[in-house]
């Protein structure tokens, strides 16, 4: 019995990584009421957003930050594609997308949050997130709009939340 439940959890943890960041499926979410849990580590400000928000017209720089910096932050950003990044520390993908992010940066008119999916229970239940490396494309009112997987740039994530 004690061996069954083993190769049972041993392939539930194989299913999970060999998921991670490998399907693309658009769907649209209405998102339900709830609150939301911070990331457990900070994003890089090396594609942070800046201060102010720009005058009418502008384009928004673009912008990779954690979900408690957006927090503080929605209303700067209120011109630009708000994407949630569902991202894992021990995900390939994820780190992968990253560190694509942080290096090359994000392109102006999208935001990027970084959602911890280890941890966000609320934020996962609220958009029927499943797997890490899942993106959810959000509107002003905070409602899923789309939801997609496989991104791994600023560029690609741009793309695939048009």
């Amino acid at each position: 019995m004690r061996q069954n439940a083993v190769r049972f959890l041993a392939g539930a943890s194989l299913l999970t990584l060999a998921a991670c960041g490998t399907a693309s499926s658009p769907t649209s979410t209405p998102a339900a009421g709830g609150t939301t849990s911070s990331p457990s580590s900070s994003v890089s400000s090396s594609a942070s957003a800046s201060t102010a928000k720009p005058t009418s017209g502008a384009m928004v720089k673009g912008a990779y930050l954690s979900l408690a910096d957006y927090q503080k932050s929605m209303e700067m950003h209120s011109g630009t594609k708000v994407v949630y990044f569902f991202h894992a520390n021990w995900c390939p993908d994820c780190r992968a997308t990253e560190e694509s992010l942080t290096k090359d940066g994000v392109p102006d008119g999208l935001t990027v949050v970084k959602v911890d999916y280890d941890t966000a229970t609320d934020l996962k239940a609220k958009y029927g997130v499943t797997q890490q490396h899942t993106f959810v494309l959000i509107d002003k009112d905070g409602m899923s709009t789309k939801k997609f997987t496989g991104a791994k740039s600023g560029a690609a994530i741009l793309a695939m939340a048009s």
